[in-house]
């Protein structure tokens, strides 16, 4: 293994060197390829790097969209099919993905805790769309690239705000549960706050928005919710294979049942069911090879969720490139820029506006992450589906990968900071000892 990591870092040296050299000789044809071997072997070498692996992910994201930007018709058509078709299928294997990790408990717990929930939904809904439509409007952006912006601040918390406050050591329950309610009222928010602050731009029409919404979150969503149910049940139903054969058998005739419905019945739920009830029972048929038959490792599914989302968000991403590089590369500056302030001003507000509604500063500190980390995927899927435009679907493309690296950023600073209760509870653990 160190052996290999040397190969990858020195491949990345390689790589960057090669790069810098072609692009100043001329050698256009030459950029494209070393820069991915840049990138790729980059990613490789952070994966396997203690530290650094955190931002393997990002570094994924820069490769999929150079490969998008240098080689536009790998992400475009293959043999007739658009690939355009599959994010909404990919955005539905992500959310189905958040299913799993949430239970019953993570709604219940709101009656625990409802103030917090309460502002973080208000500073959610608030602060994000109004500051994209601010940003939109000072940068100048054209009508749909405006749009998006503002659509990328309409979106609900990201499931990577989770991730990010266990790093930060945040309020991990206040977390799970925002993000899971900010997307639970997505379909009913989302459309609102486009049709209050994007409609100058582009057409946003409200109902077509919310079942394309229902469709693309809410139905994995609670898919995923039955699929956490069979994966971590207790009940022995779920632990015997001829249960869950029945399970797999039954999801699987259920997803042909919906497909052989009339569209006009189910309307834009269709697709929706039918891949969600195929992803309950492939996780039934998971199950039983995994548990019930070869016995294999018990957190199988928390190691291949992560990766599989990964790997989807990045194609997601190279697909939305690859139809608007030329677009890209005229305001790809500006819109990173917006961007970043988006995310930052997130963060800003979102904490300060919890310490308003006096918030303890570890709720604080949650909410901020919360309302600064938006779903990106989300975003996208309605910037193709819904409003049919790959313009705008940059700006969540962009916010997607930079707010990895500053909630990353955040995260190591608060980590390094511990709240004034958290040292509190700290020091009176300490003197009980």
């Amino acid at each position: 293994m160190p052996i290999a990591r040397k190969m990858l870092w020195g491949l990345a040296l390689a790589g960057l060197v090669t790069t810098l050299i072609a692009a100043g000789a001329g050698y256009r044809l030459l950029v494209g390829p070393a820069v991915l071997v840049f990138l790729a072997s980059l990613a490789l070498a952070f994966m396997g790097h203690p530290t650094l692996k955190s931002y393997a992910f990002t570094i994924w994201v820069f490769a999929f969209v150079a490969a998008s930007m240098f080689h536009p018709v790998i992400f475009g058509i293959w043999f007739g099919f658009d690939l355009k078709f599959l994010i909404v299928p990919l955005i539905q294997i992500i959310m189905f993905g958040m299913g799993t990790t949430l239970s019953a408990a993570d709604f219940g717990r709101v009656l625990v805790m409802p103030w917090p929930v309460v502002v973080g939904m208000i500073c959610q809904y608030s602060i994000m769309p109004f500051v994209g439509f601010g940003l939109a409007w000072t940068f100048g952006f054209e009508p749909e690239i405006a749009a998006g912006v503002v659509l990328i601040g309409s979106a609900p918390g990201g499931v990577a705000s989770n991730v990010i406050n266990y790093l930060a050591r945040c309020n991990v329950p206040l977390s799970v549960t925002m993000t899971a309610f900010s997307t639970m009222l997505s379909p009913v928010m989302t459309p609102l706050m486009m049709k209050l602050l994007a409609a100058q731009y582009v057409e946003v029409k409200f109902l077509n928005m919310m079942i394309d919404i229902c469709n693309m979150i809410v139905v994995p969503i609670v898919a995923g919710l039955i699929a956490n149910r069979i994966l971590y049940g207790r009940q022995r139903a779920f632990q015997r294979g001829g249960s869950l054969a029945a399970i797999a058998l039954a999801s699987f005739i259920a997803a042909v049942g919906a497909r052989l419905v009339p569209a006009s019945l189910l309307g834009g739920l269709r697709a929706g069911l039918i891949v969600c009830f195929a992803m309950v029972g492939v996780v039934a048929v998971a199950k039983l090879v995994m548990d019930v038959w070869i016995r294999g490792p018990k957190n199988w599914m928390d190691r291949t969720l992560p990766v599989v989302s990964m790997v989807a968000i990045c194609c997601i991403i190279a697909i939305i490139t690859a139809r608007s590089s030329k677009d890209l590369r005229q305001v790809g500056a500006a819109l990173l820029a917006a961007s970043m302030l988006h995310n930052l001003i997130g963060y800003f507000l979102g904490y300060w506006g919890a310490r308003a509604f006096r918030l303890n500063v570890i709720d604080a500190r949650t909410v901020a992450v919360e309302v600064g980390m938006q779903n990106g995927g989300m975003a996208s899927g309605l910037a193709m589906n819904t409003l049919h435009s790959a313009k705008a679907a940059l700006a969540p493309a962009i916010f997607g990968p930079w707010m990895n690296v500053s909630g990353s950023i955040l995260a190591t600073w608060w980590r390094g900071r511990p709240a004034p209760s958290s040292k509190k509870e700290s020091a009176s653990k300490d003197s009980d000892k």
